[in-house]
Formats: structure tokens, sequence, C-alpha cells
């Protein structure tokens, strides 16, 4: 069934330009176009409909006045503000009723896939059979306390790395897992790190907060006999493509936001299977165990067996916990990247460390990807591979998942 989309400009030139431009798409969509707020929000109340995509600035009501009343009233629909420059002030506040924000000109190419990005992750919120598994977990994980009290510290201006240091030097797994990391071949540092202090600068404070916050899933399965085995490739396996994840984006010359995402991704990637492990331990030990694993992927018994996948798994517990969108889509999507931006992301470089990682893993728990080489070589990036691939080191020590 196409999906509803409903444009929203004061500029009836650029709603008619948006209108030819987008003919191609009337198969997929079927599209209205209106020129204020009011009509909008009448519309809506006439229609169902699946996206809102409008301008930021309108008189009497703009774009972010809008989707507060969008959001009130029809909370399914993804909400996409589409403007040129904006002041500071309005920008903070539509960022709480706006998915996705696109700037003036629009690529089309860009909002196309950012819708089909937009309508996949609602879609598996609402996707009744992941939520039917979620109910059937004894005991879905929470945000852990650390993870609160380092999230709290880093929103205050000016926090200090000896603070961080406090908070952590508290847990001493926590500690212990910091310095384990940060002596590792995974961070690439020559010589003894000892000092808590150093290894909170040498990891980065959103790589610590992440860490956090998978220790607390992993944790939960240390007493389990049965699944130590899985747990303890599983966290080595995370932390090995978290670490290439980022160098990777490194290497490709990617802001800081997208370097933390791609760690920060990476370490959490696969935590739909540490939550099945923990929570359905005996079907999907059963799966795993399935003489079919040979010739099948893990991904297809998941969905024979469970209806769903470990990374939908994940990437719903993730929107739970409320962590930023990058992180949920390149948790749900780092088996199927191809349906999304035409650009490095850190779902790109999750996709590939993972692949990569694989390739060598010697668990074959952990051989459940292939790197996608079309999707590669669309972003023109197929060259980068055998570079990658350099970037990968076996780590010089093994990180347990229940030490």
């Amino acid at each position: 069934m196409p999906k509803r989309l409903l444009f929203v400009d004061d500029e009836e030139m650029l709603l008619s330009g948006l209108r030819r431009a987008l003919h191609g798409m009337r198969d997929e969509w079927e599209m209205t176009f209106v020129t204020n707020a009011d009509e909008a929000l009448r519309e809506l109340d006439r229609e169902v409909y699946d996206a809102v995509i409008t301008d930021m600035h309108m008189p009497a009501m703009d774009g972010a006045e809008l989707l507060e009343e969008v959001q009130k009233r029809h909370q399914g629909i993804v909400r996409i503000v589409l403007s040129g420059e904006s002041s500071k002030e309005t920008v903070l506040r539509s960022i709480d009723p706006t998915h996705q924000f696109l700037s003036k000109p629009c690529d089309l190419e860009e909002l196309k896939v950012r819708l089909r990005l937009a309508f996949s992750m609602r879609d598996l919120l609402v996707n009744p059979t992941v939520k039917t598994i979620v109910t059937r977990l004894r005991n879905i994980p929470s945000l852990p306390l650390l993870y609160n009290e380092l999230t709290d510290a880093l929103q205050k201006p000016g926090t200090s790395l000896s603070l961080l240091e406090q908070i952590i030097e508290r847990d001493v797994a926590m500690a212990t897992k910091v310095l384990q990391l940060a002596n590792s071949a995974f961070i690439g540092v020559r010589g003894q790190v000892s000092s808590l202090l150093q290894a909170v600068a040498l990891i980065g404070t959103e790589a610590i907060r992440t860490l956090a916050l998978s220790m607390h899933v992993f944790s939960r399965m240390e007493s389990d006999s049965k699944a130590a085995p899985y747990i303890t490739a599983l966290w080595n396996h995370s932390v090995e493509v978290a670490s290439l994840a980022r160098k990777i984006a490194t290497a490709e010359g990617q802001d800081r936001g997208t370097i933390e995402q791609s760690f920060s991704a990476g370490l959490l990637h696969d935590v739909g299977k540490a939550v099945l492990l923990a929570e359905m331990p005996k079907v999907y030990r059963q799966i795993l165990a399935d003489p079919d694993l040979k010739s099948k992927t893990l991904v297809a018994l998941e969905i024979e067996h469970l209806g769903c996948t470990h990374a939908q798994i994940g990437a719903y517990l993730m929107s739970i916990w409320g962590l930023p969108a990058p992180l949920v889509l390149a948790v749900a999507l780092h088996h199927e990247p191809r349906e999304t931006l035409t650009r490095f992301s850190a779902l790109t470089a999750v996709h590939c460390a993972d692949a990569i990682v694989a390739e060598k893993d010697s668990s074959t728990f952990n051989q459940d990807i292939e790197m996608d080489m079309a999707y590669v070589e669309r972003l023109e990036l197929s060259e980068r591979v055998q570079t990658w691939r350099g970037l990968f080191e076996q780590p010089t020590i093994q990180m347990n998942g229940g030490d």
C-alpha cells in the first residue's frame, strides 16, 4: 500500500517544484501539498497520513509549532522539517517534535531514502512480532544507574574527566573493564595505561558511557554456565567491531560525532543476541545448535524460529532506552544496509567492521554476516575495503564478559 505524505510550505512555487520532481514516486507515495499549518492540521484530521514534511518558516504557525501539534494529535506520523537557515533558538525548539531535519534546497534522493528509513524504523517499533517477543522476555533490561550518572555528568557544562573517573571508580567491574580496554590493541596505545583518568581520556566519554550500557546487558549472563561461552565470544567480538568501526570512520575523515557513533553502535550492534540468550535461553540455544546453521545464516534461522532478528530486538530495546536515532538505525540495519543514505554513516562503519571481524572470528556464533559489496560500491568505497581490513588487529587482551 502506498505511503501517504503531506507537504507543507507557504511558498507555492516550491510546492509546485516538489510536485513535479516527485511525480515519478506516485506508485510508492500518495502526496498532498498545502500552503499553511492550519490547512495541514485540517487535512490530518480528515485523512490518515504516514509523514508530514514541513517548512520551518511560515506565518501564523511555523513548522516547529505545527509538528508539536502533530506530535500531540497523531503520534504515529513521521515528522520532517525541510528548511533553509534557521536560528539556533528555532532549531532547539523543533528538536523534540522532529524526527529528521533536511536543508533547502532539498536533495530529492536523500528525501526518498530518509523517508524509507523513517518508515522502516517506525514499522519496526510497531512490528507485532517484535513486540510479542519483547513481551515474552522475563526482564527487559533498564538503563543502568552508572549510565544515568555518566549521562547526567556529561550534560553539565564543564564536566571534568576527573569527575567521570570518580563515578567509574565506584564500580570495580566497570573500572577494570575500562583499564582493560585502554591497554588492549583495540585502542592501539604503546605502553601501559595504569591510570583510570588516562584510560577515560584515551577511550573517550561517549565510548565510556556506551561501555557502561553494554556491560549492564552482558553481565546479566555471567552466572549462566551454559551461556558463558557464547557471551565471552560475543563480548570480544563486539569490542573488536566497535574498535574497527571507529578506525574506519576516522580513516574516512568523518566528524567526531560520526566517529563516536560508530564506536557506540559497534559495541551495541549484537546486543539483541545477548538479550535473547539471557531471556530466551532454551529457544535461542536451539537456534544456535540447529544443524541448518551450516547452510543458512543465523538471521534466517532467527526469522524462521522467532519471526524477527537479533538486530530488530536490539534496536527495539535501544529505542525503549531513548538512544539517538543513528545508533538505533545502525543496530537495526547492520545486516541490511542497502536502503540507507548514499553517504558514509555509523551504519557503514559498523556493517563493514562486523563483516571484516567475522571473517577471522573463531566462533561460529559471530560468523553471521558478509559484507554487502553492492552497498559499498554504491558509496564508491569498494577500493577502501582492503585498507579497512588492514586496520583490523587481533586484540592482545581478551575482555571476558564476566570480568
